[in-house]
């Protein structure tokens, strides 16, 4: 005896399911402009990032940035990766500016490629809170790591926009 079993008919059909969840407007508010905590790791985790040219690089980066709209604002370098704080215009793509900025760096770094691991970290920054959090958890990183005692002491810090979340 050969049985099969028959497909349930379609509930709906393709025109009537939507884009996106419903009331997903609900769960996440819309941020314009968006301000984004990003993260950056350098290939194998090597040691090649903090020091005066890098530095010099990524506030180049971040001028050059202001000029289309871009605003780089708090950061912490630390040898092996970056954090920093970055808000763009209604054309801004996230991913486009940290392929840009990691070729720019490159060519501060003297070791040999590859010297970025593949991607990065980002996250949305919903309130000020959340802000205060996270530039907290970035400035102290030096002294979690034994490089400095004070957060002050380590060099390769700046804010070079002020941003704040909305």
């Amino acid at each position: 005896m050969n049985r099969r079993l028959s497909q349930a008919p379609l509930q709906r059909t393709i025109a009537e399911v939507p884009d996106r969840p419903p009331r997903l407007h609900l769960v996440f508010q819309k941020y314009d402009p968006p301000l984004y905590f990003v993260t950056f790791n350098t290939h194998r985790r090597r040691k090649v990032l903090a020091n005066t040219q890098v530095h010099s690089r990524l506030i180049e980066f971040a001028k050059l940035g202001e000029q289309c709209g871009i605003a780089l604002g708090r950061h912490v370098i630390m040898p092996d990766h970056i954090h920093a704080f970055v808000r763009g215009g209604i054309d801004f793509v996230l991913t486009q500016w940290a392929r840009m900025l990691k070729r720019r760096l490159s060519n501060a770094i003297s070791a040999p490629v590859p010297h970025w691991q593949k991607g990065f970290f980002d996250h949305l920054i919903r309130h000020s809170e959340s802000y205060s959090e996270k530039w907290e958890y970035v400035r102290q990183n030096p002294v979690r790591a034994g490089l400095v005692s004070d957060p002050d002491d380590w060099p390769w810090q700046c804010e070079i926009a002020r941003l704040e979340a909305l």
